[in-house]
């Protein structure tokens, strides 16, 4: 027998239609941590023009929801867009891989990334964790089928969400045996899992201390008029 699917309270269904209306960026411009909490606060009554990539279209499609009056915009609208990177410039680092809510970027440690265009919500998140730079926002004109587009990054984020957890669940588990097996061992040598991940820590450091060291030596020979080969 096939159970039921549970039922979802007023609330959750409110929240649900709400979050249904917003653009799935993610990127936190309204204050909350995504858009689905965001959902739930205007839901409990916050106001409905804090979502800068949903724009005036968004603040109306929510009032009529919610037979509220659709306020101007608190923030500048953001039009759509697209991150690019400059190949030339990206050192592997994965830090921008990482922030992608939508796994819109693809690449490896120490390797090139780039940006899945068709994916890219335009968050912006990849922005700040870059340590050369390299990474920019395209204008990309009109946004097309805004609802489309909000269904594929909604079904990317659960994805991302499931695939990061269940990750994170795995290494947890892995440092705790390794730890484990430590112990029982006193003070013996450390296991080839923890030196594994020692190793990669100091790696990964170097690597973003040195790219960083690179694009200031770029940048002060750019201002000197003198090209860096």
């Amino acid at each position: 027998m096939i159970a039921s699917p549970p039922v979802k309270t007023k609330d959750e269904a409110l929240i649900e239609q709400i979050d249904a209306l917003l653009p799935q960026t993610q990127c936190g411009q309204c204050g909350y941590a995504g858009c689905q909490p965001y959902a739930a606060a205007i839901a409990q009554g916050e106001a409905i023009n804090q979502c800068p990539p949903g724009g005036a279209a968004g603040v109306r499609r929510l009032a009529a929801l919610l037979g509220r009056p659709a306020t101007p915009l608190a923030l500048p609208e953001k039009p759509p867009a697209i991150a690019r990177i400059d190949e030339a410039a990206c050192i592997g680092c994965t830090l921008c891989i990482q922030a992608c809510p939508v796994d819109a970027i693809i690449g490896a440690a120490r390797q090139m990334h780039t940006v899945v265009a068709a994916w890219c919500t335009g968050c912006e998140l990849c922005l700040p964790p870059c340590p050369t730079v390299c990474v920019n926002m395209l204008p990309t004109g009109a946004s097309g089928d805004w609802k489309k587009a909000a269904d594929q990054a909604r079904a990317r984020f659960t994805f991302k969400e499931f695939h990061t957890a269940r990750e994170k669940a795995e290494k947890t588990a892995r440092l705790a045996a390794a730890t484990a097996q430590a112990s029982r061992q006193g003070s013996g040598p450390k296991t080839e899992a923890v030196e594994v991940a020692e190793a990669e820590k100091t790696a990964r450091a170097a690597i973003i201390q040195a790219a960083m060291a690179r694009a200031k030596a770029q940048r002060e020979a750019a201002q000197a008029g003198a090209k860096i080969k």
